[in-house]
């Protein structure tokens, strides 16, 4: 005789629901209605159909930030998840130099966002800060304020200095993970560091960097505080990034049925990325 089963244990779930479905759900299809208005004011709106999506994916300010954010993503993973794994390599496997190491590395990531622009804002200066005088006085001509290549570099540099340790955080803890009978097998064979790294290491990292690397690419995608806090997007526009130019869109300029249709495509966009650094990266997994 089969067993009717029980499902009471979903009602211990409902909270969860209900949480969700206001702090996510609700907002979203928010946004949605009012991706299809015109909206004028409290009770004043139109219904325009796919007009605002129409203007979004035309709009050549727009697309001139999703190429910048695209190339400061990729820059980012470029150098954070490489210069992670080294970091974690380097770290003492145990005892209070790898606790020290550890501390150590969590302080950058404690820094609140716009706290961490604040600093740079101050370290980048050409007259009274470390790093900008100090490149001057080797001879570099470094001013991020009025150099859009200078104002791009500290940015990147400014977000290496703070995620990079969440990589190298990550990475070590699929390090640690690893059976020392992996180390001692490796000893007796006489493997080389390399391959140790090759072999070993980097195959059970593999989870581990698909975590680091959807972080990351998200993260760095919706950056938004901390070079809004540095430059202010500029020179010019050569630090707008995505989620500046929708804000002005959205505060600045209250155009919600653009800036809602802009989320939407913005939205759409990071989930797709992700899905296919996910998919890739699995795939590779799979094969090997």
């Amino acid at each position: 005789m089969n067993k009717i089963p029980d499902n009471r244990a979903w009602w211990l779930v409902l909270p969860v629901l209900l949480l969700v479905a206001f702090s996510a759900l609700v907002p979203l299809m928010t946004v949605v209605n009012y991706s299809v208005q015109d909206i004028f004011g409290p009770g004043n709106a139109y219904y325009v159909g796919t007009e605002w999506f129409r203007d979004v994916l035309r709009d050549q300010r727009l697309q001139e930030s999703l190429l910048r954010q695209f190339g400061f993503s990729a820059a980012v993973l470029a150098i954070e998840i490489p210069l992670g794994i080294g970091v974690a390599l380097l770290m003492p496997r145990g005892g209070i130099r790898a606790s020290l190491c550890l501390i150590l590395l969590a302080i950058p990531l404690l820094i609140p966002w716009n706290v961490v622009g604040t600093i740079w804002q101050i370290f980048a200066r050409g007259d009274i800060g470390l790093f900008g005088w100090g490149l001057n006085e080797l001879g570099f001509s470094y001013n991020y304020t009025g150099d859009p290549v200078a104002a791009w570099f500290t940015v990147l540099l400014m977000d290496v200095w703070h995620w990079t340790p969440l990589v190298a955080l990550l990475c070590y803890s699929g390090l640690r993970a690893i059976p020392e009978a992996f180390y001692q097998a490796a000893e007796i064979d006489r493997a080389s560091r390399w391959a140790v790294f090759r072999y070993i290491q980097l195959p059970r990292l593999r989870n581990v960097l698909v975590i680091a690397v959807l972080l990351r690419f998200m993260d760095s995608f919706m950056i938004y505080t901390e070079p809004f806090v540095l430059t202010g997007g500029g020179p010019g526009s050569s630090t707008t990034f995505l989620s500046q130019t929708l804000t002005t869109m959205a505060v600045g300029q209250f155009d919600l049925g653009r800036a809602a249709a802009f989320s939407l495509v913005y939205f759409l966009i990071v989930l797709l990325v992700s899905w296919l650094f996910f998919t890739a990266i699995t795939h590779m997994d799979k094969e090997r």
